[in-house]
């Protein structure tokens, strides 16, 4: 079970599982690979698709494009909200390929954890330099 502590300052702090770590490594290893064999200039759907052939290749369950139901009210919206993966049911990872991060696109991320009760995203832009300047974890 996900653990979350309180530090000195009274924040609660998420620890990552051992699973979620070890996804998070493997998440990151794939966009490094992607970003080395492609280069930044692409579309966001390239990245993506080649993203997820990595994930294929070390045997890490995927969705993509998958779509997230809202509920509001009570009531239970199917309404035009997707992820770009899911990993392992876990990890969330939305991509872009774009010059500047929208601060819009980190509250998107977060709004997707907490929609779907999960712990981990990524937000990574393949349309940098270095990819390590692309990637941005959040955990909840």
């Amino acid at each position: 079970m996900p653990e979350r502590r309180k530090d000195e300052n009274l924040i609660f702090m998420y620890y990552l599982t051992e699973v979620e770590d070890l996804l998070c490594k493997e998440i990151v290893d794939c966009a490094y690979k992607v970003h080395r064999g492609l280069g930044p200039g692409l579309l966001e759907k390239i990245y993506e698709t080649c993203f997820c052939h990595e994930l294929s290749k070390k045997e890490i369950p995927f969705k993509r494009q998958m779509k997230l139901p809202i509920k509001y009210d009570a009531i239970l919206f199917d309404e035009g909200l997707k992820l770009d993966v899911l990993v392992d049911n876990l990890i969330i990872c939305e991509f872009k390929a774009v010059e500047n991060i929208n601060p819009l696109w980190q509250a998107q991320v977060i709004s997707h954890l907490k929609l779907t009760d999960l712990h981990v995203g990524f937000l990574i832009n393949f349309n940098v330099p270095v990819i390590k300047n692309g990637i941005r974890r959040y955990c909840i």
